[in-house]
């Protein structure tokens, strides 16, 4: 077994918001009864035999079952995430205003030319990059007014994602190693 971050797209339940509480009843139900969560934002951390597709269907089904809406998870293992973090192309970023970066972790390997295209069609000064699996994104001028959006990026990219920032993937790295 290993620590596996547990990251939730858009939680979109029929009647409300999915508190952390029961996201964590939801995993414990799955067979992750240590799984802790981390922020109110969608993550956990469980320990797991891999980290992989079948897993995250596994999540989402039970999430289904049990909270009766369709959520996306995507998962990533300890080493995954230290990868993530140990690739960071934008250091100065983490250290100097780490919640205007951003992980978008996506199902697949983002291809170069979809990344350069992306870039070309951002029109303020957002700088992205392509990681293992993910891609980062720097909004200098803060993310609220930006126009390099989730939808521009899976258009972009081709592919579906969910984005957190410096801060958390960095916990998460850690918590993941520390499972």
């Amino acid at each position: 077994m290993k620590g596996v971050g547990v990251f939730l797209r858009a939680v979109n339940l029929p009647g409300g918001r999915l508190l952390m509480a029961d996201f964590k009843q939801v995993l414990a139900g799955a067979g992750y009864p240590g799984a802790q969560t981390v922020v109110a934002t969608g993550n956990a951390v469980i320990s797991a035999a891999a980290a992989d597709g079948a897993l995250e269907t596994a999540i989402e089904a039970a999430l289904a079952r049990d909270l009766g809406g369709a959520v996306e998870v995507f998962v990533r293992d300890a080493g995954e995430l230290a990868a993530i973090v140990a690739g960071n192309p934008f250091a100065e970023m983490a250290e100097k205003d780490p919640s205007h970066l951003v992980v978008v972790l996506l199902r697949a390997q983002p291809s170069a030319e979809a990344v350069a295209a992306l870039q070309a069609k951002i029109k303020g000064g957002e700088v992205v990059a392509a990681g293992v699996r993910c891609l980062y994104a720097c909004y200098f001028d803060g993310i609220g007014n930006s126009k390099l959006s989730a939808a521009m990026v899976e258009r972009a990219l081709k592919d579906r994602g969910t984005a957190r920032n410096w801060n958390t993937v960095r916990r998460m790295a850690e918590l993941t190693a520390a499972a």
